[in-house]
């Protein structure tokens, strides 16, 4: 499972980093972004709602 973040759609408001710091962190242009790798067994179920509680839906999930 991997996250992908639209940087176009991103409005910075960090609420992904919020509910999900493994994955997901606030970048210098205030933009989000995710971690490059698998995301971790225990993180799965926060990016999922990280992903849903996005305002502008620039959080996409792929499944393994």
């Amino acid at each position: 499972m991997r996250a992908f973040v639209d940087k176009d759609a991103c409005i910075g408001c960090g609420l992904c980093a919020d509910i999900c710091p493994k994955v997901f962190k606030l970048d210098d242009d205030g933009t989000a972004s995710a971690i490059d790798a698998d995301i971790p067994e225990d993180a799965k179920d926060a990016a999922r709602e990280a992903a849903a509680q996005c305002p502008v839906e620039a959080i996409k999930i792929e499944e393994d």
